[in-house]
């Protein structure tokens, strides 16, 4: 399965660095880069994660990624210094009000090394899997520290998420497959009459 990319949202995040942007609209933590691929019959998630230049990572701050659906249970990787949960109801920052439904899976990965002060820099993938390779928008939100003066900051944005595929709707190869095989199946009907 080929890489999905938040571009827009990566786009929009490099302007923002690359104007300065103010204080009043700091991004902690950002997922940069998603990837799925298939695994053993599942689907692994790769978060890549950035920390802004103008953000402190402290003990206990952390980002959830909501309704992540298909969960396959203890399929977590995380860098060093993470820890991992799930819960229907993910640990949200004050003041972020995002799209979350209690009978799905979020996942809440929260930071227990040092304080990190060492500019934009990535922090690693984070790796999960679900059952579903089909993927849409989804809402990722974080909680940091600020710089300039220390207090907890706290932002939100787009991911990809799984969801199931639905009903009725065949996946891509299937189609591929029918496209072959019909018109096969049809010229092997058609010349078994003529014998």
């Amino acid at each position: 399965m080929k890489p999905i990319s938040t571009w827009r949202f990566t786009f929009l995040a490099a302007i923002g660095l690359l104007a300065g942007t103010p204080s009043s609209s700091h991004a902690g933590l950002l997922p940069v880069n998603v990837t799925v691929n298939a695994d053993g019959g599942n689907y692994r998630y790769a978060y890549g994660v950035v920390l802004t230049s103008d953000s402190i990572l402290r003990t206990g701050d952390y980002f959830t990624i909501y309704d992540f659906d298909g969960l396959v249970a203890n399929s977590n990787v995380q860098p060093t210094g993470f820890t991992f949960t799930s819960a229907n109801l993910g640990a949200t920052p004050a003041g972020i009000l995002p799209t979350d439904s209690a009978a799905i899976a979020n996942l809440t990965f929260t930071y227990t090394g040092p304080d990190t002060v060492v500019g934009q820099t990535g922090i690693g993938n984070f790796i999960v899997k679900s059952t579903y390779g089909s993927s849409t928008e989804g809402v990722f939100s974080a909680r940091t520290h600020r710089q300039i003066d220390g207090k907890t900051d706290a932002n939100i944005t787009e991911t990809e998420v799984p969801v199931p595929t639905a009903p009725g709707v065949p996946e891509p190869g299937t189609l591929a497959l029918m496209a072959i095989g019909l018109p096969l199946i049809g010229a092997f009907r058609h010349l078994r009459r003529r014998i």
